[in-house]
């Protein structure tokens, strides 16, 4: 039972990386456009979407404390600072979104952009600086806490942040050239072009700095899903930028879906069956097991969850199959 409630918070946080990676996607891709036609464009065509894509962090939020409290306990305590980041980041980006049209001045609706950007990019960097720092392990000493932050600040948990940076704004430029007017679209197909190379670097070096990490080849309990699934991630990046060429958006905005949901697996599958290693004390290392609640209060959360999942999915099937399509230059969002 304790691999299928791991195996949900996984499914459920990988979903709000992707559905609430291209909010900050666009979020990143308002920092590069000075047309304020443009950027409210961009805006409208995530608009109906917005709200709904957080509600999936909030659920995986729910199954943390829920299902695995020692784990929950740890990840706030021993990585508070990119928690902490990222949260911040997602309330920048809500609040900005939702005020900066209100001011009818222009001057301070480029404000209120301004500060969507930043949390877009502080939400990006905290999420990967987290998953990072879970594959490098972390200081988890006998007495079940993590001591002090500074794995937290290391040249591959740094290079995994910027990557995940690179991967939203890959996603959210696709997204936009699904989503915008054939007149718009063409300008962000280019954009995503451009910017998978960017990604494919990124990538790239937060690798080959994990691979040279004794604290990352410590960590990991299966070295071959290590190596595969970033492999994984390079084909999908490049399998987006073949679609565009092609002309087909749909099918490079799924890749680049598909390479945002990667490094989650990747941490869950390359370090099972532990959820937390220690690098001081490998006796210290928290298994699923050991993180999970118990047997009693995992069955009671699965008749909660048993109806929510599928209302919580078919609620995100509804808003894409009402809103599917380019939107043709009305708002439908009340901000």
């Amino acid at each position: 039972m304790e691999l299928a409630w791991y195996a949900l918070l996984g499914l459920f946080f990988a979903t709000y990386l992707v559905l609430g990676g291209y909010d900050y996607g666009v979020g990143l891709a308002l920092a590069g456009d000075a047309d304020p036609r443009r950027r409210r464009t961009a805006l409208n065509a995530v608009g109906p979407f917005f709200l709904g894509n957080e509600v999936w962090l909030v659920a995986a939020v729910g199954i943390l404390f829920g299902a695995f409290p020692l784990l929950e306990g740890e990840l706030l305590a021993g990585f508070y600072p990119a928690v902490l980041g990222a949260l911040a980041g997602v309330i920048l980006v809500t609040a900005g979104v939702q005020l900066r049209s209100r001011p009818a001045r222009e001057r301070i609706r480029a404000r209120w952009d301004r500060v969507v950007v930043v949390g877009s990019a502080l939400a990006a960097l905290g999420w990967g600086a987290l998953l990072a720092g879970l594959l490098q392990g972390v200081p988890l000493h006998a007495d079940g806490h993590v001591a002090g932050l500074g794995h937290l600040f290391t040249p591959f948990a740094a290079a995994a942040a910027l990557a995940t940076v690179a991967l939203v704004a890959v996603h959210g430029a696709a997204f936009l050239a699904l989503r915008l007017p054939a007149a718009d679209a063409a300008g962000a197909a280019r954009l995503t072009r451009r910017l998978v190379p960017v990604a494919l670097a990124a990538v790239g070096a937060a690798t080959v700095l994990g691979l040279l990490s004794d604290r990352v080849r410590a960590a990991v309990q299966r070295p071959a899903l290590g190596v595969l699934l970033p492999v994984a991630l390079v084909a999908a990046l490049l399998a987006a930028r073949a679609a565009l060429h092609r002309r087909r958006p749909g099918l490079a905005f799924a890749a680049t879906s598909v390479a945002l949901a990667l490094p989650v697996a990747l941490v869950g599958a390359a370090l099972w069956p532990f959820v937390l290693v220690s690098t001081v004390d490998p006796g210290a290392s928290l298994t699923v097991a050991d993180a999970a609640a118990s047997e009693p209060t995992l069955r009671l959360l699965g008749w909660l969850v048993l109806p929510l999942a599928p209302a919580l999915l078919g609620f995100q099937l509804m808003c894409w199959w009402v809103f599917r399509g380019r939107i043709d230059g009305r708002a439908p969002v009340y901000w």
